[in-house]
């Protein structure tokens, strides 16, 4: 019987071709319609490939989020993979070329989603996943936070021993992601009071002045020592040039690498005090995200990671990154927790984003042997 790298190498072009019919169902995050079109085209591959229909948790105004399992014992692994993806239906164009298959969202992430399908049914074909239960969660809003299917994958992911995510690999170098940041999102309005500019400034209160100074305020509180980084990304006030600006608004981004952090830095935001005497200031949102931190359970499961890839002869390596994925709320809840398991490639929501064809079938292999490994993860 062939070995379950055999296996993928043998059905390497079919593995691609899954890849190339789920990129074609483009899926950005906000178009509910292409979304659960793709969502279709997720589910034929899964009935084809592993003969298992989904569990559809229907959604109002975004996609409707699948769940898949497959087999029946007693180790229960959950392979994470969202389906939606940055671009707008038309905007990029999917083109293979020099070993690279070029695409929306084929890196991030559904060319790691079909590997996945795959490593799965070679496990099946070669009789080793017995004592395994796998479950495909996969959202549809990812790319937007998971704001409708945070709960649903934390439901989800409850009786797993561990979870593996099949986000790209770190770009250039195929490691895996053993923390992410976590991240909040923020908006500041500021409220002033309009003046002539010309003929009495004196009356008015400037929101825009005020905004300048809560700008600085928050870019105050980035710690670079503690992984702790603070952004306003969006600024916006007033209205006509002639005219004291009588509101603002700032859009604020927070990166955290510990929840100790994601707490002091939260506070400081929310507690923004007016610099300008009678300007108003309202803070509204918090942390989307958190953390996903190097915990012993997490490091224990990336040290059987290692185990499996030596069986393939390969050498895996480890990496911290900045972005957050839905591997953030499973670690949050002390469940073992693997990222970066998914393609390479490079150009994450860049319009050069691609895999590397050549490593479909290695990478598909380095996730069905860390399934092989033991199901139960000893710290």
């Amino acid at each position: 019987m062939p070995t379950v790298y055999d296996y993928l190498q043998q059905h390497a072009s079919l593995i691609l071709s899954d890849i190339k019919r789920l990129v074609q169902a483009e899926s950005p995050s906000l178009n509910k319609v292409a979304v659960n079109r793709c969502g279709d085209v997720l589910q034929s591959i899964m009935a084809e490939r592993l003969d298992v229909q989904a569990q559809v948790c229907p959604q109002e105004k975004l996609g409707n989020h699948l769940l898949f399992s497959v087999g029946n014992g007693p180790q229960v692994t959950s392979i994470l993979g969202h389906f939606d993806t940055v671009w707008e239906c038309g905007e990029l164009e999917m083109v293979e070329k020099d070993g690279r298959l070029y695409g929306p969202g084929v890196l991030d992430m559904k060319g790691g989603l079909v590997q996945a399908i795959w490593a799965v049914r070679a496990l099946v074909q070669t009789g080793a996943l017995s004592p395994h239960r796998i479950q495909f969660i996969c959202p549809s809003d990812e790319e937007l936070g998971s704001p409708s299917s945070r709960k649903w994958i934390e439901q989800c992911a409850a009786d797993s021993g561990r979870v593996l995510v099949a986000e790209p690999a770190v770009a250039r170098t195929h490691e895996a992601k053993i923390a992410r940041k976590g991240s909040g999102r923020f908006e500041v309005k500021i409220t002033g009071r309009s003046a002539h500019a010309g003929n009495n400034p004196e009356d008015g209160i400037s929101a825009i002045e005020e905004m300048a100074h809560q700008i600085l305020a928050l870019h105050s509180l980035n710690a670079p020592q503690a992984g702790t980084t603070v952004n306003v990304g969006l600024a916006s006030g007033g209205g006509k040039i002639n005219v004291v600006a009588d509101h603002a608004v700032l859009g604020v981004d927070l990166r955290v690498t510990n929840m100790a952090e994601a707490a002091r830095v939260e506070a400081a935001i929310k507690d923004c005090q007016p610099h300008l005497a009678g300007a108003q200031v309202v803070v509204t949102g918090g942390m989307s995200r958190p953390p996903m931190e190097q915990t012993p359970q997490n490091l224990a499961l990336f040290l059987q990671a290692q185990h499996a890839a030596e069986r393939l002869g390969i050498t895996l390596k480890g990496k911290a990154v900045g972005g957050g994925s839905d591997g953030n709320f499973t670690s949050a809840l002390g469940i073992p927790t693997l990222d970066g398991l998914g393609a390479t490639g490079s150009g994450i929501h860049a319009r050069d984003e691609h895999i590397i064809i050549d490593d479909i079938p290695l990478r598909a292999a380095l996730l069905a042997e860390i399934i092989l490994g033991s199901g139960e993860v000893v710290v």
